[in-house]
């Protein structure tokens, strides 16, 4: 049962095909499309996931994510976000859950930030699948479907590793490669 989760959204371009059905464009990062927003354990498996138009802000759909995640995993007591989680959504997390977060200060040059780069790569996991490059999905529904797929193929690769066809016994796993 997880204790400590990250959260943190992913804006993804969209097809002309998938457009229609809460689609937005997001400003900051000038992607149209959608947003991938989750909440991992600190391993980096997905607890939940809600996808929306990306011209949402962060903290406004937040709170169903978290409500969503909190009701599977009520043992949560701190959740690791970045910047953008500022302001009333912290104190509607205290109040609502009794949840502590943990906000890095904003620090002159790049240095990782305690258990936040684990949601970054747990996009990166979902990414690297030629179906997750881009929001290929008609509905928000089905693009959060195949993030749960994404994960399960990623943990029945952790748990049942393939032998690596080119190198005689070693072990191929993406994420060891």
């Amino acid at each position: 049962m997880p204790t400590a989760a990250c959260i943190d959204s992913q804006s993804v371009k969209g097809t002309s095909e998938s457009g229609g059905e809460a689609s937005g464009f997001d400003g900051g990062k000038k992607v149209n499309g959608r947003k991938r927003h989750i909440v991992s354990d600190v391993m980096g498996y997905v607890l939940g996931a809600r996808v929306h138009a990306a011209n949402e802000a962060e903290t406004r759909t937040a709170p169903a994510l978290v409500t969503q995640v909190f009701a599977l995993h009520a043992t949560l007591q701190i959740i690791f976000a970045d910047l953008g989680y500022k302001g009333p959504f912290l104190k509607w997390l205290n109040d609502s859950f009794n949840i502590k977060t943990e906000i890095p200060k904003k620090e002159p040059g790049f240095k990782p930030a305690r258990k936040r780069w684990v949601v970054e790569r747990t996009f990166a996991w979902i990414s690297r699948q030629r179906r997750m490059a881009r929001d290929y999905e008609r509905t928000p529904e089905s693009s959060e479907a195949m993030i749960y797929i994404s994960m399960i193929r990623m943990m029945l690769k952790q748990l049942f590793p393939v032998p690596n066809p080119w190198r005689k016994g070693e072990i191929w796993s993406p994420l060891l490669n």
